[in-house]
């Protein structure tokens, strides 16, 4: 996908199981405490709270050495800047200004806070430029989930398409398994994502988009290989290759397989469609497989006629998640495609 700007790997972390540790009892209990407003004395946090909205008015007098000045810049009472510094001082035990008047030159603690003060109000500021540029309308990102068999034609064509009207705005990009990419949207770090089947969860929002048809793929030599239909019953002494499971494939080919009254016996469980149409291709098995983008040698693909054997694509967010400007732009182009989501 060349042009676009990011891809980015994300990891699907299984959920945690078993006891708490004492270490993880003693954070979640000091948590509890902290959202029921009961904190401990001396607790850092507590300490961060109030050193925080106090650190620009350090920054600001350790600029100018002069308290006056400073106030002026800062466009704030000079009392409520030497009450701020008097406080700081004061929480901190230590002094930070050798004062002589109004003029006032940083101690050798001051000179050392000051460094440290420094890098965090530049990170701060660095973070809100960060988000303000992700939600530029006509700049800003959008991070975007999508399978892995919809990354080769139907995700390149959709971006191109909404670039064309959009065309500065970034892309973070996350090919992964339908379950890890909802996943990702629970954790803030999708905003919208393609997958099958379309989820049904209450803390998502998801709309079909389009429906894709699946073939029953067999190696070139094999007893079916002349058909051009096929009853998937038809197939029930075959061996099978397929994804693995929390994959929304597998659970298709399952769910068809029953359907067509057998199990499926499988002899590898991959996380690539393509690699299982190479191994049909080698002789190890059949699959259930969306069509490829460029049609593979070795195989021949049959349309399944019973039952039904299609997976239906859809978009997913977070329900109740404010959209960026560019994000609910997106989303707006991906609903506008439904039913010509699919190439072909």
């Amino acid at each position: 996908m060349h042009g676009f700007p990011i891809i980015v790997p994300m990891v699907h972390e299984p959920r945690s199981r078993g006891s708490l540790s004492r270490s993880s009892d003693t954070q979640l209990i000091r948590a509890t405490s902290r959202r029921a407003g009961n904190r401990a004395p001396g607790d850092p946090d507590d300490l961060v709270l109030r050193l925080a909205p106090r650190l620009a008015y350090f920054a600001g007098v350790a600029r100018t050495e002069h308290v006056t000045r400073a106030a002026q810049e800062m466009q704030v009472p000079q009392s409520t800047l030497s009450r701020a510094l008097a406080r700081l001082e004061a929480d901190l035990g230590v002094d930070l200004f050798a004062r002589r008047g109004r003029t006032v030159s940083l101690t050798p603690a001051g000179r050392t806070f000051l460094a440290s003060v420094e890098r965090a109000l530049a990170e701060v500021e660095r973070a809100a430029e960060e988000v303000r540029a992700d939600a530029d309308p006509a700049t800003g990102k959008v991070a975007f989930g999508f399978l892995h068999t919809l990354g080769a034609e139907t995700v390149p064509g959709l971006i191109h398409a909404f670039r064309a009207d959009h065309p500065r705005v970034r892309f973070s990009l996350v090919q992964n398994y339908g379950e890890a990419m909802l996943e990702g949207l629970r954790a803030g770090a999708l905003d919208l994502c393609l997958t099958s089947p379309v989820p049904d969860a209450p803390d998502l929002v998801a709309r079909r988009l389009d429906e894709q048809k699946l073939r029953l793929v067999v190696p070139a030599d094999h007893r079916l290989a002349a058909r051009r239909r096929i009853r998937l019953a038809e197939a029930a002494d075959e061996t099978f290759v397929t994804l693995e499971p929390g994959y929304g494939l597998r659970r298709i080919t399952d769910a068809l397989c029953r359907e067509a009254g057998f199990t499926p016996r499988v002899a590898f469980e991959g996380e690539e469609a393509e690699t299982l149409r190479g191994l049909v291709a080698a002789g190890l098995g059949v699959a259930l497989l969306p069509p490829p983008t460029v049609p593979r040698p070795g195989v021949v693909e049959l349309t399944v006629t019973a039952p039904r054997a299609v997976r239906e694509i859809g978009v997913a967010w977070l329900k109740d998640r404010p959209d960026t400007p560019p994000v609910a732009a997106f989303k707006k182009f991906l609903l506008s495609r439904r039913g010509n989501l699919i190439p072909g």
